[in-house]
């Protein structure tokens, strides 16, 4: 048994990291500034998308983007019930009704099938997660939108580096929202942006900025101006140069974080998938995963032991896990408010019920993975129905 822990997802931080975050605080800004605005540069060129903005978390990103798009109130959003909270919350926090809609057994992604049948004159937006950092069916995503007049506004938050038939996650002109914080597959600690057509994410910026129409660095730059005016009522979702000095140096290192991360998928799939009573993550033909997550699933009907006590004899054995997510709609919020019962998204639930994610991220030796794995052989083993 390993005689150290191994956290689930530790942040992978650098000197160069180190040391341009000092830089930083040496500096006259560290807050939104020249850093900040560096970033988003970088950001821009990597993803090739129309814009991008930096902002300091994704639930930022999404919630921005719904007021960008005019979603409000008396609108639906069809959103998956398989993602964090924070998917649904935005749609609530506009005013508008998140319609929490099932998966695809094998993605655990938004089945779009489910939202077809969900669709009503009042659906405006659909809300695909690309779920554990594989990407969400967009050609059917998309084509279900243009039959209905939908905007489509990806959480991307997973899926940096992911490509869905050769192109990056976050490259159209529709919006999507990455997130940076600290589990991600690149940090700035928290963190996020918003990347998508020029003038909806101009709006969206002005949108998390206070409504304000110029930055706070341009007010108290030299060559600014201290005069400015609120166009709309925002709010303070503004990315800081501390941020984007971690940020500008993850980017460069996110090529080799993914190297890692997929040499660490594949040894769990040699190992783990001699195991049958485990059900391992897919990686559909036309996609490339970001893999921000390892999920498994176990299959009851073989084994004398549960997730939750799984979870339990790995954590005695040193090793982190987590489980990710319970649906949405089996939330007291969601349950409460409009009456969802855990069958109403019957594979998001059965999913959830004997899912765990494994320890997954770029720091990970040999070694750890071979830990990993044989603490689940022998747990398992010694389980077998």
């Amino acid at each position: 048994m390993r005689d150290v822990f191994l956290p689930f997802s530790p942040p992978a931080i650098g000197n160069e990291e180190r040391d341009e975050v000092m830089d930083t605080l040496r500096s006259d800004w560290i807050t939104t500034g020249p850093k900040t605005k560096a970033f988003e540069t970088k950001l821009k060129g990597y993803f090739g998308a129309p814009a991008v903005v930096g902002l300091n978390s994704c639930t930022a990103g999404l919630h921005v983007g719904l007021l960008a798009l005019g979603i409000g109130p008396g609108d639906e959003v069809l959103v998956p019930s398989m993602t964090f909270c924070a998917t649904a919350n935005v749609v609530e926090h506009v005013g508008a009704k998140p319609i929490l809609v099932d998966v695809s057994p094998d993605t655990l992604n938004l089945d779009p099938e489910a939202a077809a049948r969900a669709v009503t004159p009042r659906t405006k937006a659909i809300l695909p997660v690309h779920y554990a950092g594989h990407p969400a069916d967009l050609d059917a995503i998309f084509a279900l939108a243009d039959r209905h007049g939908l905007q489509v506004l990806e959480d991307a938050a997973h899926a940096i580096s992911a490509r869905y038939r050769g192109r990056l996650v976050g490259s159209r002109s529709n919006l999507a929202a990455f997130s940076f914080y600290a589990t991600k597959n690149i940090t700035t600690s928290e963190g996020g942006c918003l990347t998508g057509d020029a003038a909806l994410v101009e709006k969206a910026h002005i949108y998390g900025h206070h409504g304000m129409n110029r930055d706070a660095w341009k007010r108290f730059d030299r060559s600014g101006s201290w005069y400015y005016e609120v166009i709309l009522p925002g709010f303070k979702y503004n990315m800081t140069d501390i941020q984007a000095a971690l940020g500008l140096h993850q980017l460069d290192r996110l090529q080799g974080f993914q190297r890692r991360r997929r040499e660490v998928v594949a040894a769990y799939g040699d190992r783990l998938g001699r195991l049958a009573c485990l059900e391992l993550p897919v990686e559909r033909p036309e996609v490339e995963s970001s893999w921000h997550l390892y999920v498994l699933r176990l299959r009851p009907d073989q084994l004398r032991i549960d997730r939750n006590a799984l979870i339990e004899g790995l954590k005695a054995r040193n090793i982190g896990t987590s489980v990710h997510y319970l649906p949405v709609h089996m939330h007291p919020y969601y349950r409460e408010k409009y009456g969802y019962r855990a069958e109403d998204c019957p594979v998001a639930a059965e999913a959830f019920s004997r899912m765990l994610s494994l320890p997954l991220h770029p720091g990970m030796t040999d070694r750890d993975v071979s830990d990993v794995c044989e603490a689940l052989e022998d747990l398992l083993g010694s389980n077998q129905a």
